[in-house]
């Protein structure tokens, strides 16, 4: 069945691309047109294949990364060798470099915020506010709305895939398998880690790309905010109707926070305050922020290597007066905090696959492609339509390549209109489980309990809570627009 489905996808994805070919080419000086070339209906057949494959990750157990990596590499070959055969190679060498370069400072941003992350994971900080809400004993219901609400408010720094995974483990532990109740909850969560890293630039890649492209301030972000929370209760509301009102046993789990937990957080925080200061007050790049505050954590890696020592003997002593055994045995396994072990667990699959998806993307811009689109779409349309349609698509294919694509392309549109791209390309994805990281993740960590038609069956009520946002953000907003 869902074969079938990704195959129907894929030919209509396939049909809108080529269709585009029949519109005459936008003169770029200097490149070649390669729109109406065999070696452009080529590179259009090779990127809906890869995304096919990575459309279909789950089923194959392929991972994402390697069918666009592939791709990226035979797309700037070809153009490589068109470029070569007309002496104009240089050409072809600085679009390279020029998109290679995009890709690098986003992904040494990305890096720098997963490595905090893992160190917060690491610390046992997410594992004690899990524990703390399954001792608290909530109904149904309330579990349904904390976790929702948790997700909407961590997801603006923790990203929302982060999140995602974190308020589903929740949700595994206290549900006892109950398959309704966890469908239910994960949906709601997708929705809500979605909607809030909808208004922070930290909150998912499509929204850093927009801050890191300069075209939407840090603080100018926070106009999308009741539009996301719009997003996020109208389906919750919803959803919550058919959420039974009953408590689940309580499971008594204690966690102890390792040394350092919240000046970790602390550093993290000091990190996005100098991205931010980086960008508004000296106009450099927020990753040059982010990469000295990745030398915050590394000195303070230093500083608790060098006081392990005074610190476990410290501890062991107070145990062994208290006779406490199980401290003992845990103390004697305690391994020195190690900043580059965090880095090596970054999610390199999706750092990976970005780059595959960026490259991909911006060969096909450098062949002309992304200048039909751009056409069509910002030019025959109206441009809140466009934008609108833009979001539905992330939902298929994915927002990274649909926002990297707008970037790319730059068409002439005002803030407010840029603000609702970035809305809809971030809430867009929860109309599908494959439409957001959130969401592929949740069904694999929720097997058998998440799946695809159960998200499909509540699409109506998301789409309501799409439509709504963008209303609340075309009237909020006005005059921005």
């Amino acid at each position: 069945m869902y074969r079938k489905l990704w195959l129907v996808v894929c030919s209509i994805f396939s049909v809108a691309l080529l269709s585009l070919l029949s519109t005459p080419a936008l003169a770029v000086e200097g490149q070649i047109d390669l729109t109406q070339t065999w070696v452009g209906y080529v590179t259009i057949v090779l990127f809906v294949l890869a995304y096919a494959l990575v459309m279909c990750e789950e089923k194959l157990g392929l991972r994402k990364s390697k069918p666009v990596l592939v791709a990226a590499g035979i797309i700037w070959v070809l153009i490589g060798a068109v470029y070569v055969s007309h002496d104009m190679s240089e050409l072809s060498e600085q679009a390279f470099r020029h998109t290679l370069l995009e890709f690098a400072e986003l992904m040494l941003f990305l890096l720098v915020a997963m490595t905090y992350i893992n160190a917060l994971e690491e610390r046992r900080v997410f594992d004690a506010l899990r524990a703390w809400m399954v001792r608290k004993r909530f109904s149904y219901r309330s579990l349904f709305w904390l976790t929702g609400v948790l997700a909407f408010f961590i997801s603006p720094i923790a990203d929302n895939l982060t999140t995602a995974m974190l308020m589903c483990a929740v949700v595994l532990k206290v549900a006892e398998g109950d398959s309704r109740f966890i469908n239910l909850c994960c949906i709601n969560v997708v929705v809500a880690a979605n909607a809030g890293g909808a208004f922070s630039p930290f909150g998912d890649i499509t929204t850093l790309m927009v801050w890191q492209a300069g075209v939407v301030e840090f603080y100018e972000f926070f106009n999308l905010f009741l539009p996301s929370v719009v997003n996020f209760l109208v389906p919750a509301l919803v959803m919550s109707l058919f959420v039974p009102n009953r408590t689940p046993e309580s499971i008594d789990e204690v966690v102890e926070l390792k040394r350092g937990a919240f000046r970790i957080l602390a550093l993290f925080l000091l990190t996005v305050a100098t991205a931010v200061a980086c960008h508004s007050l000296l106009g450099l790049p927020p990753v040059l922020g982010m990469m000295t505050g990745l030398g915050y954590l590394q000195f303070f890696g230093y500083f608790l290597r060098k006081t392990l020592p005074r610190s476990l003997a410290r501890k062991r002593a107070l145990a062994e007066q208290k006779g406490d055994e199980k401290a003992l045995r845990r103390l004697g396994s305690v391994v020195p905090f190690d900043v580059f072990s965090r880095v090596a667990r970054a999610e390199w699959d999706t750092l990976l696959f970005f780059y595959g998806v960026v490259m991909c993307v911006g060969g096909l811009g450098f062949m002309g492609y992304l200048g039909l689109v751009s056409e069509v779409l910002f030019t025959q349309w109206d441009v809140t339509y466009a934008n609108v349609a833009l979001g539905v698509m992330s939902a298929v294919v994915d927002n990274i390549p649909v926002m990297f694509a707008v970037l790319t392309m730059m068409p002439e549109m005002s803030h407010g209109q840029w603000l609702l791209i970035t809305l809809t390309a971030g809430v867009g994805g929860s109309l599908l489980s494959i439409g957001s990281a959130a969401g592929v993740a949740l069904m694999g960590q929720a097997r058998g309990h998440y799946t695809f038609m159960g998200h499909l069956r509540w699409a109506p009520v998301i789409m309501l809570g799409y439509i709504a946002s963008v209303l609340a953000h075309l009237w909020l907003n006005q005059g921005l627009l």
